[in-house]
């Protein structure tokens, strides 16, 4: 890469500060009136990442990404912000009274006391969830998941569906891990009855990057098994 600069400006050239290493070297040629500068070539560091550490942190990157709550907007015919509708505040003001009732049945320090006491600070969180992450409710009053693929409303449904499909593939893959790693012992059946746990740990935390080695195994042919 190189910079090159008119000799012929009245005002000179000011001396760049830069906090990285990385120096510029002027190199003046007397056949042609310019200066050139350039930057030597240093030799560029290793800084990637192993597999299993991108792919967690792109995991990690898209999670927070899709389930972000995002403002609610009545954007589906019947449906209303959870918050702003009138029947959702009287199912919790139903639900929270009749706890209430209950609690007038025990002694304040009793044991059902407490639990239901406990009980009506959860209610009352629960429907405080409901409300600031952005749920629509209908006239029943209760909140409706919208599995339409709108973005707006991915939170609901479709980063918990990719989720859960994530860890059922995890689970399932250090499963089938184990029982490649234990079909060549003497014998593989008390491996499965009795668990090797060295064994098993280090499968566990290798299947988290379990997309990339299914996808690596099934280009080099090596996801199923061919038929004898």
């Amino acid at each position: 890469m190189s910079l090159t600069i008119p000799a012929n400006l009245s005002k000179p050239m000011l001396k760049p500060k830069l906090s990285s290493p990385l120096t510029l070297t002027k190199l003046c040629s007397s056949s042609r009136s310019t200066v050139v500068c350039s930057a030597p070539q240093t030799p560029e560091k290793d800084s990637s990442k192993s597999p299993l550490q991108a792919f967690s942190a792109a995991l990690a990157l898209s999670s927070i990404l899709l389930s972000a709550p995002l403002p609610a907007v009545a954007d589906i015919s019947g449906l209303t912000p959870c918050k702003e509708s009138k029947q959702f505040a009287k199912r919790e003001k139903q639900q929270i009274k009749k706890l209430e009732n209950s609690l007038k049945l025990y002694a304040p320090d009793s044991a059902p006391a407490l639990a239901i006491k406990a009980t009506i600070e959860k209610t009352k969180r629960r429907f405080d969830n409901y409300g600031r992450q952005g749920l629509l409710c209908g006239s029943d009053g209760l909140p409706h998941l919208i599995v339409s693929g709108d973005q707006r409303h991915w939170g609901e449904f479709i980063t918990p569906g990719m989720l859960f499909l994530y860890i059922a593939g995890w689970i399932g893959w250090v499963g089938r891990s184990y029982l490649i790693a234990i079909r060549g012992e003497k014998k593989p059946a008390m491996k499965e009855i009795i668990i090797d746990v060295p064994l098993a740990s280090g499968l566990i935390f290798r299947g988290f990057s379990w997309p990339v080695a299914a996808y690596r195994e099934f280009v080099n042919g090596e996801l199923v098994v061919k038929d004898v």
